[in-house]
């Protein structure tokens, strides 16, 4: 599909929550020397917007985000508004969390300075075995010094990168204490059980985006406002497709066992950013950006057969 393709989706319902659907966790386009290619983000960003994405979470675990420096970020945060000129509804978020309460504050105060509809804050992830107390202290230190009245700031549940866990006991005092501004979480644990426990506890009083392809479905049967997925660069149009169905009553079991399949090919050519990278090259005709040390460029012949096993699920 060509970069000018507009494709039409049916508006569905937003389930009254300010931040719902189909995300990006997007790339983050570099230039050879490994600095940001800003010229190049609007033009991811409009590819997704074309491609059915609702928004998109800048600056990741996919798009490098602890790889760049603050400055490095703020330009990326600045840079891609430039997507409201032509998808005004296009929804952005910034992934501001650091294991220094310092210079996370600074990212998100930045974020929302810039016009970010809200931020995904990891937590600090060095230490790993704080207590919820302490976790419970610097978020709410961000909270209370960084996300102005109404801003949306979301948890980032990935236990498996981060080694910190958001216990639901934690959501729950962060919500109590900060009703408008702690919005919801991203979960990336892969855990079902932890999916359903989310939607039995707090329903749609806690914005719950997963970050599992597969668990797609069954997270928006746990009540969950959407997905942030990696996938979403190159298969946007089948999660849309899930979403679309599922909130009108219909599933499309057939979109989520293509994503299924999709993640488990995807899975043996591990870590995503490069292979996202050189497989927009290659199935989309985008840039062939590289990606920054300590990551490597996937290699011409894994590149092949990645696409090929993709193709094939298609």
């Amino acid at each position: 599909m060509s970069l000018g393709t507009q494709i039409n989706y049916n508006q569905v319902m937003s389930l009254n929550l300010p931040l719902y659907g189909v995300f990006a966790a997007a790339l983050t386009p570099l230039k050879p020397d490994f600095s940001p290619h800003l010229d190049a983000l609007p033009v991811l960003l409009d590819f997704l917007a074309q491609r059915g994405c609702h928004g998109a979470l800048l600056l990741g675990t996919t798009g490098e985000g602890p790889s760049l420096a603050c400055p490095e970020r703020q330009a990326i945060f600045q840079t891609a508004q430039v997507v409201r000129q032509s998808h005004p509804r296009f929804r952005l978020l910034a992934g501001t969390g650091t294991p220094s309460l310092e210079e996370t504050i600074t990212l998100t105060r930045t974020a929302f300075d810039t016009g970010m509809d809200g931020v995904v804050v990891l937590p600090p992830y060095y230490f790993r075995k704080v207590s919820d107390d302490g976790l419970f202290a610097w978020f709410s230190q961000v909270i209370r010094t960084a996300v102005p009245s109404g801003g949306a700031l979301l948890g980032y549940h990935i236990p498996p990168v981060s080694g910190v866990p958001l216990s639901l006991d934690l959501l729950s005092r962060l919500k109590d204490a900060f009703p408008d501004q702690f919005a919801g979480i991203k979960d990336s644990s892969g855990e079902v059980e932890f999916g359903r426990l989310l939607g039995q506890r707090f329903g749609h009083d806690l914005i719950v985006f997963t970050g599992n392809d597969r668990l797609f479905t069954s997270a928006l049967q746990s009540q969950a406002a959407g997905c942030i997925t990696a996938m979403a660069n190159l298969f946007s149009p089948d999660l849309r497709r899930v979403w679309d169905c599922f909130a009108t009553g219909q599933p499309d079991a057939s979109a989520q066992a293509r994503l299924d399949a999709y993640r488990g090919v995807m899975e043996r050519f591990p870590p995503a950013p490069p292979l996202l990278k050189a497989l927009l090259h290659v199935m989309h005709h985008l840039p062939a950006w590289p990606v920054r040390p300590p990551l490597l460029p996937l290699s011409a012949e894994a590149t092949s057969q990645a696409a090929a096993e993709l193709s094939s699920v298609a």
